[in-house]
């Protein structure tokens, strides 16, 4: 960051009107000088002044004209948002999705990239993130030399006293201290890395079930088991970065009649035991089949499920459980009311639902912290010229 004006200098009233100026536009879209000058209760000649840095900085641009009534029509102005981007990644065993950020927060095409099924070469996290990057910005037709940050989420926790990776055995050559380090000095750029399960938690917050609640948990069921704790907004991370592997949590003896064979939540209903209960039930893989069979099985799967929700009640008695991941996306809202039916006797009304973010809402999680990386990128580069 370039260094600030002082307070009350000249520069330092320059950059704040820029800033304003930037943060108008981000907000509102296309903006005249007259409407910027107006938004943001400075004179004219002074929004005329803020318009022309910003547009010789490259950081605004004529996008066309605008309607002025009877006068003639006047330029319309929007900020450049492919002059910093970033991009969103959610990884596992098999595939990297990955998407461009801009500042502008526009919808980009998502990339799906295979990975090489064994035997192939050892992988190691930059290659996978080059990977990510490349593949983001070409289905997105945009340079990658102006990527800036890059937000990955992953099946595993970082912890953020060694910045070390743990429970990651789907992502071999992951596994070691300094990896963020690594990968910025790497890649030459800022890297976030966070659970997958937070990510999605974070874009419930902004988009989904938990967006008008104090609080909320998320109960994420796919191939593995993972809990997300949102506080008044912020996530619950833990000081080791593992806060929410409930999936290691043992089954209680009250439950064990549910599959005498499962030792942990994972093996009651992670992805497999899913999988095994579909099959039970005369169901494909995709979970189509009779009607009368897939409510069977939802009905056994929400005992199930309710055994993962008590810790959750007993524990932190948060305001609304949010049953998300693929299992709760492909179940939705029967799923929910049911396991709400079976929490009744004991736990009285209990408020579970089902996700608000269907789909992709590890990259919609992504997404929104970058949201403010690229745009903090933006507002460094009128610091810059306001020196």
């Amino acid at each position: 960051m370039a260094d600030r004006p002082v307070r009350g200098t000249p520069g330092w009233l320059r950059e704040t009107n820029d800033r304003t100026a930037l943060a108008l536009l981000l907000e509102h879209g296309v903006l005249t000088r007259t409407r910027i000058g107006e938004l943001s209760g400075l004179s004219k000649p002074t929004a005329a002044q803020m318009v022309s840095r910003l547009e010789t900085a490259g950081l605004i641009h004529v996008v066309g004209e605008v309607s002025a009534g009877r006068g003639p029509n006047a330029a319309g102005y929007a900020v450049r948002t492919d002059r910093m981007l970033g991009v969103a990644v959610d990884i596992d065993a098999v595939s990297l999705r990955s998407t461009v950020v801009d500042a502008g927060g526009a919808e980009h095409p998502i990339a799906v990239t295979p990975l090489a099924l064994p035997p192939r070469p050892a992988r190691t996290p930059e290659a996978d993130l080059r990977l990510a990057i490349e593949a983001a910005c070409a289905a997105a037709d945009v340079d990658a030399a102006r990527v800036r940050a890059v937000c990955v989420g992953v099946q595993g926790a970082l912890d953020p006293r060694t910045d070390e990776l743990t429970y990651i055995e789907t992502l071999p050559g992951w596994t070691e201290r300094g990896i963020r380090r690594r990968l910025e000095d790497a890649l030459g750029i800022a890297v976030l890395i966070d659970n997958d399960v937070n990510l999605a938690a974070v874009a419930e917050r902004t988009e989904g079930a938990g967006a008008d609640t104090a609080g909320f948990a998320l109960l994420w069921m796919g191939d593995g088991l993972g809990l997300a704790v949102d506080q008044t907004g912020a996530v619950h991370r833990g000081a080791s970065g593992g806060a929410g592997e409930i999936g290691y949590l043992p089954i209680p003896r009250s439950a064990a009649g549910l599959d005498p064979d499962a030792g942990d939540l994972q093996d009651l209903i992670g992805g497999p035991a899913v999988a095994a209960l579909a099959a039970r039930h005369g169901l494909t893989d995709d979970l189509r089949g009779d009607e009368a069979a897939i409510e069977l099985l939802v009905a056994e799967l929400a005992q199930r499920v309710a055994v993962g929700v008590v810790p959750v009640l007993a524990l932190l008695d948060p305001e609304l459980v949010v049953l998300g991941g693929p299992t709760g996306a492909a179940f939705g809202a029967r799923l929910a009311e049911l396991v709400t039916a079976e929490l009744r006797a004991d736990w009285g009304e209990r408020a579970v639902v089902a996700t608000g973010v269907p789909s992709n809402p590890v990259l919609r999680g992504a997404r929104e912290h970058l949201l403010g990386e690229v745009r903090e990128a933006l507002f460094d580069e009128v610091s810059r010229i306001a020196v």
